[in-house]
C-alpha cells in the first residue's frame, strides 16, 4: 500500500476486509517511520476501523506504549472500572485479560458497560501461542444489522442495567477502581451515574443503566455497543450458574445484566446475540511483533482458546463519554 510511506510490502485482506499491512522499515528508525505515517494510519483506523501493522520490529511493552501514544497523539489511559483480571505494566500498558487458556473470551467492545470508554484500543503480540490464541474481531455495525429488529427495539426502549457485586469472588472493588479508599469509589460512582450500596463491612454492589446501542461520533452510524451478553448470568455455564444461585442467590451474583427497567433479559435473547457474534467474527494468525489498532466502537474483539505460552499486551487512548440513562 504505497500511501504508507512506500514501505508496504503487501496488504492482506481477512474476511474481505483489508486488515494486515506488512511494512519494511529499510533501516529507518521506528519513531521517524511513525512520524511520517501517523496521519495515514489514523485515516485508515477512522475509515476502516481496524489495522494490523506487521514488521515494525517491536520487542518490548515500552516500545509498544510509545508507538500507540505517538500514533494517536494521546496519553495512554489507565484501566479503571475494569471488569477482568490483568497485570499493569509500566506506562499504562496492560496484559490482555488473564483468563485460563481453555476459556474463550467472547466478542466485546472494551468498557461498553460504562459511560466512559476508549475510542482507540491497541494490541501487541509479544509471543504468539503454540496453537490458537487469535484475537478475533467483529464489525459492530454488522452486529447491529444482524440482530433481529424485535430484540433491538426492546433494548432501544429499555437499555441495559449492569449489576456488579464485589465480594470474595470475582474482582475486588479495590482492584476494579484502583483504590482502597471508599470515598474515592463513591465519588467516582456519583460522578458517573452509578448507583452504589455498601453491604456489610467491605462488600459493594453497583448498578448502572446505559444504552444498548450507540451512534459513532464521527461517522454517525448506529452500532451494537453493550456488554449485556458478557454480564448476563446465563453465559457463565449452567453448572456454575446453578451453584452460584444456590450459594449466593441471584441478587448477589458477581455480575449480571437486566433490561434497564430491572426486568430479566431472556436467556434466549442472550443466546441469539452470542450466536450472531460467533457467526460474524473473523481473525488472523498472530505473528510475533504484530500490532493491531482498533476503533473500539466500530469493532469488538475477543480471544480464542490456546495451547502453550501466549503474551499479548494492550493499551487504550482517546476517552469518550456519554450520559447514563
Amino acid at each position: 500500500m504505497s500511501m504508507i510511506n512506500n514501505s508496504a510490502l503487501c496488504v492482506q485482506s481477512v474476511n474481505d476486509v483489508e486488515l494486515i499491512v506488512s511494512v519494511e522499515l529499510s533501516g529507518m528508525k521506528l519513531v521517524d517511520w511513525i512520524a511520517q505515517n501517523r496521519s495515514v494510519i489514523n485515516e485508515w483506523v477512522d475509515s476502516k476501523g481496524a489495522l494490523v501493522l506487521r514488521g515494525l520490529n517491536l520487542t518490548s511493552s515500552r516500545q509498544f506504549g510509545r508507538l500507540v501514544s505517538q500514533i494517536f497523539d494521546e496519553e495512554l489511559l489507565s484501566y479503571s472500572h475494569r471488569s477482568s483480571p490483568r497485570t499493569e505494566l509500566k506506562g499504562n500498558v496492560y496484559t490482555s485479560t488473564e483468563y485460563h487458556q481453555a476459556k474463550m473470551i467472547v466478542q466485546h467492545n472494551e468498557q461498553a458497560y460504562t459511560n466512559i470508554w476508549p475510542m482507540r484500543i491497541a494490541f501487541f503480540c509479544l509471543l504468539p501461542a503454540e496453537q490458537g490464541g487469535e484475537t478475533p474481531i467483529a464489525d459492530s455495525r454488522v452486529i447491529y444489522q444482524e440482530i433481529p429488529s424485535e430484540i433491538r427495539e426492546e433494548f432501544d426502549k429499555k437499555g441495559v442495567q449492569y449489576v456488579r457485586n464485589f465480594s470474595d469472588i470475582d474482582l475486588p472493588w479495590t482492584e476494579v477502581f484502583c483504590t482502597e479508599d471508599k470515598k474515592v469509589v463513591e465519588q467516582y460512582c456519583e460522578r458517573n451515574g452509578i448507583d452504589y450500596q455498601w453491604i456489610g463491612e467491605n462488600d459493594l454492589r453497583t448498578k448502572q443503566v446505559l444504552p444498548a446501542t450507540a451512534m459513532h461520533p464521527s461517522s454517525g452510524e448506529i452500532l451494537w455497543f453493550n456488554q449485556a451478553h458478557l454480564f448476563h448470568s446465563s453465559t457463565i455455564g449452567k453448572e456454575l450458574q446453578q451453584a452460584l444461585l444456590v450459594s449466593k442467590g441471584e441478587e448477589f451474583l458477581p455480575r449480571n445484566a437486566f433490561y434497564g427497567d430491572g426486568s430479566r433479559i431472556e436467556d434466549s435473547v442472550i443466546s441469539e446475540i452470542c450466536k450472531i457474534y460467533q457467526e460474524n467474527k473473523f481473525s488472523f494468525e498472530w505473528q510475533k511483533g504484530d500490532v493491531m489498532l482498533l476503533d473500539n466502537m466500530m469493532y469488538s474483539h475477543g480471544r480464542e482458546t490456546f495451547k502453550g505460552d501466549r503474551k499479548v499486551l494492550t493499551a487504550m487512548t482517546t476517552p469518550h463519554e456519554v450520559k447514563a440513562l
